[in-house]
């Protein structure tokens, strides 16, 4: 079933990778089995439970080792309006005896106790290796303990071994749509209801965009899964239109809640003035496709005419001092190419950007935007970019967490960009705070001093300038001197 699922997941129809491929040639590509480290920086469980974890009142209950849950507990800051319990790291802790015993008993105990402890109105399991090794029938057990607390309980089957972050980034969406989407109606609808899919939350960026809809009396009936309630979720179906902020994660989820519900979707981001405008715009078109009135389109650019001029506003004393600075960008997916967009505008240059992560899409729109001039990075390794920092061929890097010691170590400014930001850029606010952000780490007076030698050496380099300057003498030039002191002597 596991295999099945994952076949049709590769076999995605929205990717146009696939839909370039023959049958026979994405059969052969899609179930190669990983090289071994070849899931580094992710397996299908992280992918699973990052992907879902925002869901901020359901109960994230990870069957496994307790490591398993450890290593994958808030390791995305999404933030949450309301509920924190998905803030609360649940695990089975399954022990050699379950290993030889089985961890099925075990695991409908745990579903019962975190039922009654925090009556919470889901529960998702997530199935690592070891238990998918022995065996442990988790679409069984959440079967039964659903009928048995007459709550809904659903099945994450994505354990690690299948695949990378990106497949279980899929499969989550699977079990949205296999046990989630479609399962409630709301109460009421309006003709302005839309969900927001693969966005989530970091750093709070939901709240920079949703005053925007707000202003436009646009509802966001659910965001999937950014500061996202099971019964939200559980009632998306319902939405006239659709953004999807992240391909390479959720695409299939749009996907499928276009042909089963008839819910048209669009790729944009919110990253940069005019990206996050023409993302406002095209949700007022497909709102107005939908059945809104068209009245949506006029106050549509009037709030894009009044949020621009703001913006430019602020950013006015930071364009003299960022522009023709240049950047390395060392990310992924649809920050690839949205985050270029949102430099490019401030005037600064991007001088490579990695699309490790990328889907072919995101790199069309990398050369859509920056022309011949892409340079686009497959993979760079941290001796690369150590090389490239330390010749100063950029001036700041942009990146996550990992790569940053190599910017510290090559003395030059960086920036978290990544899902462990502490920082909201999205929209025109989150525009102006990158912006004020990027300033402040190029002007930060720590990297000129850093760059100044130790005085110690500075003393050493000193008398070598000195040794250099003094006149040299020769035993050939002494020769000469007392051979014209004798003749002169002797006259």
């Amino acid at each position: 079933m596991l295999q099945n699922k994952i076949l049709e997941v590769f076999n995605e129809p929205g990717c146009d990778l696939n839909q370039s491929k023959s049958d026979k040639e994405r059969k052969k590509g899609c179930t190669k089995q990983l090289q071994p480290g070849a899931a580094a920086g992710g397996c299908a469980f992280d992918g699973a439970k990052i992907a879902l974890q925002p869901l901020t009142d359901v109960a994230h209950l990870v069957h496994g080792p307790i490591a398993c849950e450890g290593n994958s507990w808030d390791n995305r800051g999404s933030k949450s309006s309301a509920s924190k319990l998905y803030r609360t790291g649940f695990t089975t802790d399954i022990t050699e005896l379950d290993v030889v015993y089985g961890g099925e008993k075990h695991l409908f105990k745990s579903i019962k106790e975190i039922i009654d402890k925090y009556d919470p109105p889901a529960v998702f399991v997530y199935q690592t290796c070891v238990p998918a090794m022995i065996g442990d029938d988790i679409e069984a057990v959440c079967k039964a303990a659903s009928a048995k607390f007459d709550k809904p309980v659903i099945p994450v089957n994505a354990p690690g071994f299948v695949g990378s972050k990106n497949l279980g980034n899929k499969l989550a969406g699977e079990a949205l749509l296999d046990y989630v989407i479609g399962t409630e109606e709301p109460e009421f609808t309006t003709p302005y209801d839309i969900n927001i899919i693969g966005e989530y939350n970091l750093a709070g960026e939901l709240w920079q965009i949703k005053p925007l809809l707000d202003t436009l009396g646009i509802r966001i009936l659910s965001c999937i899964s950014g500061d996202a309630k099971y019964h939200e979720v559980a009632q998306s179906h319902r939405a006239k239109a659709a953004m999807m902020v992240c391909s390479k994660a959720m695409i299939n989820i749009a996907r499928k809640m276009e042909e089963r519900y008839g819910i048209p979707f669009f790729e944009g981001s919110f990253y940069g003035i005019s990206d996050s405008s023409e993302s406002l715009r095209q949700i007022a078109r497909l709102l107005v496709q939908q059945g809104a009135p068209e009245e949506l389109l006029a106050r549509t650019e009037h709030l894009i005419a009044l949020e621009e001029a703001r913006a430019w506003t602020q950013m006015a004393g930071y364009e003299n001092r960022l522009r023709g600075k240049r950047v390395l960008l060392i990310t992924g997916g649809v920050k690839s190419w949205s985050v270029v967009s949102a430099l490019q505008e401030v005037g600064m240059v991007v001088v490579g950007t990695s699309v490790k992560k990328s889907t072919k899409e995101d790199k069309d729109r990398i050369t859509e935007i920056m022309g011949n001039d892409a340079h686009m990075i497959d993979d760079m390794t941290p001796r690369e970019i150590y090389k490239m920092l330390s010749e100063a061929q950029a001036d700041i890097m942009l990146s996550g967490a990992r790569t940053q010691f190599v910017a510290l170590k090559a003395n030059t400014p960086w920036l978290d960009i990544n899902q462990e930001r502490h920082h909201a850029y999205a929209g025109y606010e989150g525009m102006v705070e990158l912006v004020k952000q990027i300033d402040r780490a190029l002007y930060n007076p720590i990297w000129s001093l850093l760059r100044k030698p130790a005085p110690w050496d500075a003393r050493e380099a000193a008398q070598r300038d000195m040794d250099a300057a003094a006149p040299i003498s020769t035993s050939t030039e002494a020769n000469q001197g007392r051979a014209q002191m004798t003749q002169e002597v002797l006259a």
